[in-house]
């Protein structure tokens, strides 16, 4: 069964508002979201070569749109495999560079299962970085960078996001993304 763009959306918006902002995981997130200033991007590519154009066909747009602040690339169809997804995550962050984006624009990745490097897999703390679906944060560094300034040291973000996952078990977890999942676009 093909799922809609709008419940792709749907559930990512759902992820992002009672996943993302409401456990405090970017303590950037809010103020963007609440600002409506992020775009949901929904891309269907098949091939990881049409997902990497998609990729950069979105930072053009960036460049030409700055009232938005960034944007999420989610792939329902592509990279059902984390590494698959880590393959072309490397490939992506590659092309970057080779197009002049460093400084400019950065990735952060997400997948729904997602798994440090050194971590068993039913690790809660992979729950900073899963995601209803493969995506890709595209962020401005600029913006990034303001941010970080006025909240200060950030060196504990991801310490504290570890110790709220454990804090919630996978139980809970796992029953908010179910939720999240539930979202309809209606």
């Amino acid at each position: 069964m093909l799922l809609s763009d709008e419940l792709v959306i749907a559930q990512t918006t759902s992820w992002v508002k009672d996943f993302i902002v409401a456990l405090n995981v970017c303590p950037f997130a809010k103020r963007e979201v609440e600002k409506e200033r992020v775009r949901f991007i929904v891309l269907r590519s098949k091939k990881v070569e049409v997902a990497l154009e998609e990729l950069m066909a979105e930072v053009q747009w960036l460049d030409e749109h700055p009232e938005t602040e960034t944007t999420l690339l989610i792939f329902p169809t592509l990279f059902k495999g984390f590494h698959r997804y880590l393959d072309f995550v490397e490939t992506a962050e590659d092309l970057m560079f080779d197009q002049g984006c460093e400084g400019v624009y950065q990735l952060a990745t997400f997948h729904p299962d997602y798994c440090f490097s050194g971590a068993e897999p039913d690790d809660v703390s992979n729950y900073t970085n899963r995601s209803p679906y493969p995506m890709l944060h595209l962020l401005r560094e600029n913006s990034l960078d303001k941010a970080i300034e006025f909240y200060g040291d950030t060196s504990e973000i991801p310490n504290q996001n570890i110790d709220k996952m454990e804090s919630l078990g996978k139980a809970k977890l796992d029953d908010m993304f179910a939720n999240c999942m539930k979202a309809n676009d209606d």
